[in-house]
């Protein structure tokens, strides 16, 4: 199938269409424009519906309804948006409904600016809203893994009910690249959504999407069974990557369009002798804990790359569980890691150039 150069908020789009999604309400903010803005010309001809809410909470309460229908749905939005979505993402979540929902991260905290960041990643792994729940969480580096995982993201939420987040910063929204939309097999056996609020034409007891339970046992009761379904993700949809780790004596962790940079940087540093590996978690959450096992014995330190100040710094802490140190170098506020940037801090670790 040919290749198609596509801008990175047009492609998720057309990559959540051919995956199925039927309806989408959203709610404009930078840097994610894009994307409303191609589904409201491109639905309609796809036999779907857009909506423009009249506020990010409007928006993620319609993705409410149309979930507990059993329709496939979306919403995208960036940094601010999302933390105003927060409420209806951990109502879903309670109902049990499947959703996906695209945060194109921006700089913050508050406002903040437009230029990418990847500062959400507390919000985003760490649920962001009350109560306990997760979100299947991916972050691509790259707009053909955007979508090629859009197909996946919402077969996940449909099996397992529960809404997925795709993360990705400005840079994946406003690049352009050339995609290739393959057809592939789902590798979910998906149910039957006999849960859905469809209306009974009178031949069974009305289904009752809901995430209120005033009885503390049922609603504890509820909680396990929402845990082990988090704990069926954890044992079945962790995504990652290694590059370089064969003698490397600093790993570096990173993902996203950030991985790519150090990437380049890795390449760089192997011509001068310094051996460098990858850890590049695909999900966030859950976190690639065994990715870990991979690390040589003797490697010196790890080392998170983020553009953020050092959020995913306590997941790589828990999943090396003391077998090295690990730094930290970022940049925040939309401002961007440079390879050469990388290398100097990798030198330093490993005590000065080869």
């Amino acid at each position: 199938m040919a290749k198609v150069l596509m801008k990175g908020n047009e492609a998720i789009g057309a990559a959540a269409i051919k995956a199925g999604c039927k309806y989408f309400f959203g709610y404009p903010i930078t840097p994610q424009n894009e994307l409303p803005e191609y589904m409201s010309r491109e639905m309609p001809k796809n036999g779907g519906v857009f909506l423009q809410a009249e506020s990010e909470v409007a928006a993620i309460n319609m993705v409410y309804g149309a979930a507990g229908a059993g329709a496939r749905v979306m919403t995208s939005s960036s940094s601010p948006g999302i933390a105003l979505k927060q409420e209806g993402i951990t109502y879903i979540a309670g109902a049990e409904l499947p959703c996906v929902i695209v945060n194109i991260v921006r700089g913050g905290p508050g406002l903040g600016g437009i230029q990418p960041a990847q500062s959400d990643y507390n919000q985003v792994t760490r649920g962001g809203g009350n109560g306990d729940y997760k979100l299947l969480v991916y972050a691509p580096a790259n707009l053909q893994e955007m979508v090629d995982l859009m197909q996946e993201a919402f077969d996940a939420a449909d099996y397992y009910r529960n809404p997925v987040m795709m993360v990705g910063d400005g840079m994946i929204g406003q690049m352009m690249e050339p995609i290739e939309f393959k057809e592939g097999k789902s590798r979910f056996e998906l149910p039957a959504k006999d849960w859905a609020s469809v209306g009974t034409k009178g031949k069974r007891k009305p289904n009752i999407i809901n995430s209120l339970a005033l009885d503390p046992a049922e609603l504890e009761k509820h909680n396990q069974k929402l845990q082990e379904k988090y704990d069926m993700m954890k044992a079945n949809e962790v995504k990652y990557e290694t590059y370089n780790m064969e003698n490397a004596e600093v790993v570096i962790v990173a993902y996203g369009t950030t991985s790519r940079i150090v990437r380049n940087a890795i390449i760089d540093l192997k011509e001068q002798g310094i051996h460098v590996g990858l850890i590049r978690p695909i999900t966030l959450w859950p976190f690639p804990e065994k990715a870990f096992d991979e690390v040589p014995a003797d490697c010196k330190s790890l080392l998170s790359v983020e553009m953020s100040m050092g959020q995913m710094v306590d997941d790589i802490k828990i999943a090396s569980n003391g077998r090295w140190p690990v730094s930290f170098y970022g940049r925040a506020g939309g401002m961007i890691p440079t390879p050469e940037a990388v290398m100097d801090k990798v030198k330093e670790l490993v005590g000065g150039a080869k």
